[in-house]
């Protein structure tokens, strides 16, 4: 197998091919490999191939759906043991995880080979995957302008076909900003519905859920199926949909109430090729027979904020601490980066009367958005108000307030957060091409654990506005060839 024909299938589809004997595991990742070796020079999305990427594990028997399919871990929890985890800081260079999460059990038991490391912003919190232990990705369909944040280098990975699926997390928007901004297909699940076990109870007060960047709706529908598998100890158990999500796959759904709106939630402008996306999506969901109206739900994002603000960072120095105790270096300017610092000495003034008082105000917000849903079935918006804003402009490095720091994030990136504060699932889809050629994200919302609705509607936008035929610069099948492409080119 040649990278040319690796990079033509999603996840399932190399799965099957391994199954049933055409290509081995093996050939499988000595072609992802090359697809790396291919891309990475300009992209940068990958930051260490592991040394055992060419001797896939052995299938079981029946050998699960991913059998050998190569997948990618992005630098940050879970953990999975052995394995390094630097959080992309210099001060965690070298640490290696002990213990296996469960998110990385179930990701061993699907069968997947995992063949390396994506980069991230430090410690997941800018809107760009660079930092100053590993440098910068690239935006596979335009160098030069960022991947978003924070599974930067896990996005740009999948949309320029090193791998079909990569780990992908998200506590403000990292999954579903880097999928708009790189052109893939990211969903953040349900809160509670993949575990945050054995480690934590609920990661991040369950604003951050662990799941994976795609380039087609099955791949993420037979991901729910594989990850949305309650553990031991969990605090509690998500309802689950009656059939597995893969199923809801093509079925015919139910007519829903669909509000759609594209009005900003802050004073930043959404720009009109965006917004007019949205609108197209939402014609389109009319048309495939859904009573589709302009609506949106209250939401005060100045109030997330500063939710956010407390409940993120309470406790950030200390994490920050023991990194450092167990790497053997100090939290300062020669180990993290300016803007980190800053977040470090923020988070030594909380108090946990203010995180308190946040996780209050949190429950204050999502009482303000549920009344939405007993209207409608699922909400409508951009993804990020803006497409991808050039390389620079987002980073840890800056000498920023927090408050600052996070207003400025927030301006592009505004319809991200709501869905972690409120714990509803919301996926993005690449529904949409920008006049200069990249890639515009349309978010879709539900209520919580109604994934399958998201699935089932994600698929009939995929066979309706089809995304399979655009690629990106930066992708395998152009720099095989040799073709060069610009901002503007569609890539089709």
């Amino acid at each position: 197998m040649d990278p040319l024909e690796y990079a033509r299938h999603d996840g399932l589809g190399l799965g099957d091919l391994i199954a049933r004997g055409e290509v081995s595991a093996a050939e499988v990742a000595a072609a992802a490999l090359a697809a790396h070796a291919i891309t990475n020079p300009q992209l940068g999305a990958v930051i260490e191939v592991y040394d055992e990427a060419l001797d896939p594990p052995r299938p079981g028997s029946p050998p699960p759906p991913f059998s050998g399919v190569p997948f990618l871990i992005k630098d940050v929890g879970p953990d999975f043991a052995g394995r390094r985890l630097e959080h992309g800081s210099r001060l965690c260079e070298g640490f290696v995880g002990d213990r296996d999460t469960a998110y990385a059990q179930l990701i061993t038991q699907a069968g997947f080979n995992l063949i390396g490391r994506t980069n991230t912003p430090e410690f997941s919190m800018a809107l760009s995957a660079q930092n100053k232990l590993y440098g910068a990705t690239e935006n596979p369909w335009a160098p030069g302008f960022s991947t978003a944040g924070s599974s930067g280098g896990a996005a740009a990975a999948v949309a320029a076909g090193v791998v079909p699926i990569a780990h992908a997390s998200d506590i403000g928007g990292s999954t579903r900003g880097p999928a708009a901004w790189c052109g893939t297909v990211g969903l953040h699940p349900s809160r509670g519905r993949v575990s945050s076990g054995p480690l934590e109870s609920e990661s991040g007060f369950g604003m951050q859920q662990s799941f994976v960047l795609t380039r087609t709706v099955r791949d993420t529908a037979a991901m729910l199926d594989r990850l949305g598998v309650p553990q031991p100890g969990d605090p509690f158990v998500i309802r689950r949909a009656e059939r597995p999500y893969l199923e809801h796959m093509g079925a015919p759904g139910p007519r829903l109430r669909i509000g759609w709106s594209a009005d900003p939630l802050m004073d930043a402008p959404v720009d009109p090729e965006v917004g007019a996306a949205v609108e197209r999506t939402a014609l389109v969901l009319e048309s495939l027979g859904h009573d589709v109206s302009q609506a949106a739900p209250e939401i005060d994002l100045t109030a997330i904020d500063r939710a956010c603000l407390e409940i993120w960072y309470y406790g950030f120095d200390r994490w920050l601490d023991d990194f450092a105790a167990a790497t053997g270096r100090q939290v300062g300017p020669d180990t993290v980066e300016r803007g980190t610092l800053r977040f470090y000495e923020f988070a030594q003034t909380r108090s946990p009367q203010r995180l308190l008082d946040a996780l209050e105000e949190l429950n204050t917000i999502r009482r303000a958005v549920g009344p939405f849903f007993d209207d409608h079935d699922v909400w409508v918006s951009p993804t990020c108000a803006q497409v991808a804003q050039p390389q620079g402009e987002f980073s840890m490095d800056v000498d920023l307030p927090p408050e600052e720091f996070l207003y400025r994030e927030q301006r592009p990136c505004q319809y991200l957060v709501p869905y972690n504060a409120t714990g509803q699932p919301a996926i993005s889809l690449p529904l949409a091409q920008h006049s200069n050629g990249l890639p515009i994200g349309v978010q879709i919302g539900a209520r919580p654990g109604e994934e399958h609705l998201l699935i089932a509607l994600a698929a009939a936008l995929e066979q309706a506005l089809p995304w399979k035929d655009r690629t990106p610069a930066l992708h395998v099948s152009r720099l095989c060839r040799g073709t060069e492409t610009v901002v503007g080119d569609s890539g089709r």
